[in-house]
């Protein structure tokens, strides 16, 4: 008689197996509980595996006695790509790559491929598009082709027969929830078919040292298709994104073990054929000191990572003919704008209690970093008092509640990639002024805020 499937009950969101259906995981997200039918062959084996009998002693190492094989990372020849990774990318890792419709997923991918095919055996699998679409991006894009295998497939067994038949090294599956195991009920890009076929890729990849790039889709709050399992498995989670109202794409890792998360990758869609080029100098897009200085912007040096980004930061003060003044930031955080005008009031004596305010990070940017407080309170004074900054001037630090200005790491760094970019002063604090500056730019060291307004007062 043959044996039932066994049925398993995952959450979607966080991975978490059920013995039952409920309305609420423990993770605390409701209607995420999802039936999961696993084949008898395979349920058997687990079932060995909990009472032991798949292992045994000599299974068993100790971690001093294991001997890592060198593996060095191979560049994808594409800059900021390698920098997001983390230095380049490692044999026999796992990359997830996701992002919107449009982001440029497929054409970042087909790139790094052809232009790494001349040295390693590589790989392109699609179960979006035909061969033909494939190709003619590719001479859109006008790239090597000669050595890139592609293949049109969308069972997860096949595509491991033909990974090892021609024995490639790079591999890209585009893309995961259009691909399903046969062994495994359930339409693809189902929670049994996507943990099923990352599982056994995943697998492929550390036994044979084969590093792959698997293409994943997104859901409308942004996060990876199917069940969090997925990310789980996976080495490194990438996430791309496009500028808003920009022809430029940043790249984020959501999870790397072989790198940082904090770096930052910026790409800029060629408007002749959609190739997509690494910006290796980022500040110089997010600035414009062409036209005259105007009330209320201001030049940061955010940190990102492993380098220094200049951007300009502008604020708009204007009286309120509301009870509760409205106050909007785009780019940092609504909490720490409400948080430093507060300091503002209670250190600087600005009566801005009932002001309207609106702060951007120009160019669609994002930022966490605290070094953005002294320069966001410097814009919202330049704009209250109706009068502009320099374009040569810039600043960083962070702003204490006690209205104290406070050390950012990598000071010395920002002030000579400010210097770089032709900047002559720059307000920061004491503690980030370097004892030896051979940068042709002049320090103004800060304490306290009065100190950061005293001096802006002697420039505007």
């Amino acid at each position: 008689m043959a044996k039932k499937a066994t049925v398993h009950f995952i959450c979607s969101e966080c991975g978490t197996n059920h013995s039952k259906w409920a309305g609420q995981c423990e993770c605390g997200a409701w209607n995420t509980i999802k039936e999961f039918k696993e084949s008898a062959s395979r349920a058997g084996a687990a079932s060995a595996m909990a009472r032991g009998y798949s292992g045994s002693k000599e299974s068993i190492s100790k971690l001093s006695d294991i001997k890592p094989e060198d593996s060095p990372r191979f560049t994808s020849n594409n800059v900021e790509f390698d920098r997001v990774l983390g230095g380049g990318i490692v044999p026999g890792s796992v990359i997830l790559l996701a992002g919107t419709p449009g982001a440029g997923k497929s054409t970042l991918t087909t790139q790094v491929l052809c232009e790494v095919s001349d040295k390693l055996n590589c790989f392109l699998v699609s179960a979006e598009e035909s061969a033909n679409q494939i190709s003619r991006r590719a001479i859109r894009l006008k790239l090597q082709t000669e050595h890139l295998n592609v293949a049109i497939e969308t069972d997860v067994l096949a595509i491991l027969s033909m990974i090892t038949q021609i024995k490639a090294k790079f591999v890209v599956i585009d893309s995961l929830q259009a691909m399903f195991h046969p062994d495994v009920q359930g339409a693809p890009g189902g929670v049994g078919q996507l943990r099923e076929c990352m599982q056994v890729l995943t697998q492929h990849a550390k036994q044979n040292d084969v590093a792959m790039i698997i293409i994943c889709h997104t859901t409308k709050d942004g996060s990876v298709a199917g069940p969090r399992v997925v990310e789980h498995i996976g080495d490194v989670m990438l996430m791309i994104e496009v500028i808003a109202g920009s022809r430029f794409r940043e790249i984020r890792a959501a999870k790397n073990r072989f790198g940082s998360t904090s770096e930052l990758g910026l790409l800029a869609m060629m408007p002749d054929n959609g190739y997509l080029k690494s910006v290796t100098n980022p500040s110089a897009i997010f600035l414009d000191r062409s036209r005259d200085p105007k009330p209320g912007s201001m030049v940061a040096s955010l940190w990102e990572g492993s380098r220094s980004l200049l951007v300009e930061i502008q604020a708009l003060v204007i009286d309120s003919h509301q009870g509760n003044p409205r106050r909007l930031a785009v780019g940092i955080d609504q909490n720490r704008l409400n948080m430093l005008v507060a300091v503002l009031v209670r250190h600087a004596d600005l009566a801005m209690y009932d002001q309207e305010l609106y702060v951007n990070l120009v160019g669609g940017l994002r930022s966490t970093d605290p070094s953005t407080d002294l320069p966001v309170v410097l814009a919202m004074v330049s704009s209250f008092k109706d009068r502009a900054i320099p374009h040569n001037w810039v600043a960083f630090g962070e702003l204490g509640l006690s209205g104290d200005i406070r050390s950012v790491p990598s000071g010395l760094e920002r002030i000579k990639q400010a210097a770089q970019q032709g900047f002559a002063h720059c307000i920061c604090p004491k503690g980030n002024v370097p004892k030896n500056l051979s940068a042709n730019i002049k320090v103004y060291p800060v304490e306290t805020l009065t100190e950061a307004i005293d001096r802006l007062e002697e420039i505007m």
